[in-house]
C-alpha cells in the first residue's frame, strides 16, 4: 500500500531533476532545441510523461500498474481520434486526476503543441509529423504572373 505512495514523489522530483539538466543543444547535428520543435517534443515526453505513459506511449508501465492506473494506449489509432489538440492541450495543461499539468515554466505553448504532434505520431497508424518548415522571403511578383 505504501509502495505507489512512495513511487509519486520520486517519480516527480525525477522529473524535476531531470529537467533543470536539460541540454540547450540536442544531440543531432547540433541544432538548438529552436530549431528542432519535435526534437524538444521527444525530450519533454521522455521527462514528463513517459514514466507514467512508457517510451512508445502504450501505458503500460511499473509506476501505473504499482499506482493502479489505467491509461490509455497512445499507440492505438482510436484513442486520440475523436480528441481535438485544443482538448489535448488542455489536458496536458491542466493534468487529470493524477496526471499532473505541464507548467508553462516547463513547456511553452509552442512546445506543448509540438508535444501534441508527438503523440498523435505514437499512434500505429499515424503518418511522421513533418517539421515546420523555415519561413522564407516571399519574391514579388510581376503584375501579369499567377
Amino acid at each position: 500500500m505504501r509502495k505507489p505512495l512512495l513511487l509519486l514523489p520520486a517519480a516527480v522530483l525525477l522529473a524535476f531533476a531531470a529537467a533543470y539538466n536539460l541540454p540547450l543543444v540536442s544531440q543531432e547535428g547540433g541544432k538548438s532545441a529552436k530549431a528542432d520543435p519535435l526534437g524538444r517534443a521527444k525530450q519533454i515526453y521522455n521527462i514528463d510523461c513517459a514514466l507514467c505513459h512508457g517510451a512508445t506511449g502504450d501505458g503500460k508501465t511499473d509506476l501505473a500498474k504499482d499506482m493502479q492506473l489505467n491509461l490509455s494506449d497512445l499507440t492505438d489509432p482510436k484513442t486520440l481520434e475523436s480528441k481535438t489538440d485544443d482538448q489535448l492541450f488542455d489536458l496536458i495543461r491542466k493534468g487529470n486526476g493524477k496526471m499532473p499539468g505541464e507548467e508553462p515554466a516547463r513547456a511553452k505553448n509552442d512546445e506543448v503543441k509540438a508535444l501534441i504532434q508527438y503523440i498523435r505520431h505514437m499512434s500505429k497508424n499515424a503518418p511522421a509529423p513533418a517539421a515546420e518548415p523555415a519561413p522564407t522571403a516571399s519574391a514579388p511578383t510581376s503584375p501579369g504572373a499567377n
